[in-house]
């Protein structure tokens, strides 16, 4: 069904005249979540594969591990590019640019023969991958006001959890069946069939509310947007967040597999209870987040991480509990991103909703720029054990609920 809704005004309210999008229809949630979807289906898709990759290309985990940091670079620093891009010329062509730019990139990855080929593979293939993300984003927020931008972003993320949850349960099964190769061809494969759904979506923004900016005028703007004290807290309380999330993909492959034997199957079914706890907490989210608030709940969320990230230090130094030890905390510091990713974006494009391309990028790029470092960081300090990762989800969950507590001022439901 076509549904006429009034476009955000810049100054964040509706005007009268209606974008025809199919916001009522599956297939509009599908494409939108798909896009979304990029970062996590191109990581994780691959991590049952790190040992072997590790194997096949003959080099150290700590190498194989830069292919991950590799592509958070790209992903990061893409988004801020593409974010003025969609602002100034829209967002589907965009998209689809940066669509093409990812079915090379996996390609590259797939016809590597060293690590360092492969990470700048995962250079190119990120920074295409990104462009999905961030402009989906900014269609939200092209359509939705604050509370219910967050509440479609948590609908958005459950449909896209799909993604998360059968990922590494693929990649273990092409690994087994076919190589590590394979894994890659299946996400070029994953990128045609993105830009055939890109023929269905619609262009949410106007020619009348596109930026008149140049990209590179539009790139120093940043520097305004990360003055705002509520952007800035939401971007950072979330990166902190995101930098745990990142030394859990980095370190539980070589944790689970290597430390606690557990074959690469069932690592899959490992990570997808994971995925599971964070698509109930998003559809918690979307069904509290309109009488509670996008910043209750996202300071709830950070709360929890926090917790959860001490006690999966204590575990990992301790060795309490064995497997389960480190899978218990995990679990609970991965359900809290359905709490703090749609909050944190939701509350941060709403003091910006003119520029909502540019301040998406911005926050996904600080969001995932801690990455980078966490995800080497469990290279460098890595002993044998999973207390590496434990002591930096520690610091992350710590860190995330310090930022938005000191950053963030609770603002009404609008």
């Amino acid at each position: 069904m076509i549904c006429h809704i009034g476009v955000m005004s810049k100054s964040g309210g509706a005007v009268t005249a209606p974008v025809a999008v199919r916001v009522g229809s599956i297939r509009f949630l599908v494409i939108l979540s798909a896009l979304m979807a990029f970062a996590s289906i191109s990581t994780d898709i691959y991590l049952p594969a790190l040992p072997a990759l590790s194997v096949a290309l003959h080099t150290d985990p700590g190498s194989i591990q830069m292919t991950l940091s590799g592509f958070l670079v790209g992903f990061s620093l893409g988004q801020l590019l593409w974010g003025p891009i969609g602002d100034r010329y829209g967002r589907r062509v965009p998209i689809a640019a940066g669509v093409v730019l990812f079915i090379i990139g996996s390609a590259g990855c797939a016809l590597s023969g060293t690590a360092w080929q492969m990470t700048a593979w995962r250079v190119v293939q990120a920074v295409g991958a990104c462009a999905g993300p961030v402009l989906a984003r900014a269609m939200v927020r092209d359509l939705y006001a604050r509370e219910r931008s967050a509440q479609m972003l948590s609908t958005l993320l459950l449909v896209m959890g799909i993604a998360p949850l059968v990922g590494p349960i693929l990649g273990g099964q092409i690994l087994t069946i076919w190589s590590w190769q394979a894994i890659f061809w299946m996400l070029a494969a994953l990128g045609v069939l993105a830009l055939l759904g890109l023929l269905a979506l619609p262009e949410t923004l106007p020619l009348s509310r596109r930026s008149s900016q140049r990209v590179g005028e539009a790139l120093v703007s940043y520097l305004l947007l990360a003055s705002n004290r509520r952007l800035l807290g939401y971007a950072l309380s979330g990166g902190c967040f995101y930098g745990g999330i990142y030394a859990y993909l980095a370190g539980t492959p070589f944790a689970y597999i290597e430390y606690y034997h557990v074959p690469p199957q069932a690592y899959g079914l490992l990570f997808g209870v994971n995925i599971a706890g964070m698509m109930a907490t998003n559809l918690l989210n979307s069904r509290l987040v309109m009488r509670m608030g996008t910043d209750i709940l996202f300071k709830i969320g950070t709360g929890v991480a926090a917790l959860a990230g001490i006690a999966l230090a204590v575990d990992a130094r301790t060795g309490f509990g064995g497997l389960a030890g480190l899978a218990v905390p995990l679990f609970c510091y991965v359900g809290m991103l359905g709490f703090i990713v749609a909050n944190s974006v939701a509350g941060a494009l709403a003091a910006f909703p003119h520029k909502a391309g540019a301040a998406s990028a911005l926050v996904g790029a600080m969001h995932y720029g801690t990455g980078v470092l966490t995800a080497a960081m469990i290279g460098w300090f890595a002993d044998g054990t999973p207390w590496t990762m434990g002591w930096l989800i520690g610091l992350c969950g710590i860190g995330a609920f310090a930022v938005a507590v000191g950053f963030v001022r609770t603002a009404r439901p609008k």
